[in-house]
């Protein structure tokens, strides 16, 4: 297993590289850029620039280069550690994206868990009470929560919070406490308003996982191992949980590749509706405005968490399926 390991961090570096080069080709692909943007942007508030001042800031910006020259300075910034120049912001991309980290990594951190916590314990009751009431139920809430987009959620909860509670949903903090240095009242703000976009972002995937659990353990508790350790007089508790919950966690393990990065960036809408202070917002805008370095910063992250999540997932099943490790 440590080899395992130690081959998927050696080519960890080769994979960032060709992700590098396909997420600055897809940000380069629309016609024009930041400047393109920029100037319309200026012609709709009544403001003009001229064709002297619009070239002199595409050659200070590098936007006059060619393709590879500009994917070849920003690749020698990344090496260095580096992720580029935001040209809306005119501040170093690290910084904005820092700036939004501790936030964005609390809120998904608290949306895993709670998809996690809510999605294993249903799937396992409907599982081991198939065609009850609560079984019926759940299956119910769970093809509603698959079908309700969750910007949709999001509005119908901000909706219902003003208007039947007179409170605002919106945001992580309460007014008060927004620009507030840390303290003690100020987490607990946080922690009193994270938990309703965390369980937006999460109520999807939860169904989903849900569903899978509930699938795959009725599978398990069908084959003849469960039916020999049953003859044998074992507790149904001990070995639901002791052997077939572990093989019905596989399909739920292996998501974490492509689930931690969808949790990070938030989902651009939901974060958008909800005014979240997280990276997706941020993505959001630079990616209307061509802010191509920014962008591919965050990009690039995202495509980082995924081959990280996809090794996470690959350890984590075979510390839980034990013939993982055997064929290993």
């Amino acid at each position: 297993m440590t080899r395992y390991i130690t081959q998927r961090l050696l080519l960890l570096p080769f994979l960032l590289l060709i992700y590098s080069f396909v997420i600055f080709v897809v940000i380069q692909a629309p016609p024009g850029d930041f400047l393109t943007s920029y100037v319309a942007t200026l012609s709709a508030s009544g403001s003009s620039m001229s064709a002297e001042q619009i070239q002199a800031l595409r050659h200070s910006y590098g936007l006059d280069q060619p393709f590879v020259v500009q994917y070849g300075l920003w690749l020698k910034n990344l090496l260095q550690g580096d992720l580029g120049l935001s040209l809306e912001y005119q501040r170093p991309s690290a910084d904005l994206i820092s700036e939004q980290l501790g936030l964005t990594l609390a809120l998904a951190l608290f949306s895993f868990v709670l998809t996690w916590a809510i999605a294993v314990p249903a799937g396992i009751y409907s599982a081991t009470h198939p065609r009850s009431i609560i079984d019926h139920v759940l299956t119910v809430v769970n093809y509603v929560g698959v079908a309700t987009p969750n910007f949709m959620l999001a509005l119908i909860l901000m909706w219902a919070a003003f208007a039947y509670f007179d409170i605002s949903v919106t945001g992580l903090f309460s007014p008060d406490f927004v620009d507030a240095p840390w303290s003690i009242a100020r987490v607990l703000d946080l922690l009193a308003h994270i938990w309703l976009p965390a369980l937006v972002l999460g109520i999807a995937g939860t169904a989903r996982l849900s569903r899978i659990m509930r699938a795959n353990l009725l599978d398990e508790l069908n084959k003849p191992y469960v039916v020999t350790a049953r003859a044998k007089g074992m507790k149904e508790w001990r070995l639901v949980l002791r052997y077939p919950v572990r093989l019905a966690l596989n399909p739920l393990i292996s998501t974490i590749g492509w689930y931690l990065p969808a949790l990070f960036s938030g989902s651009l809408i939901v974060a958008t509706v909800m005014n979240l202070p997280n990276i997706g917002p941020l993505l959001l805008r630079a990616l209307i405005n061509r802010d191509m370095y920014l962008a591919g910063g965050i990009l690039l992250i995202y495509s980082f968490l995924t081959i990280v999540g996809t090794l996470l997932s690959d350890i984590l099943l075979a510390l839980v399926d034990p013939r993982i490790r055997v064929e290993n």
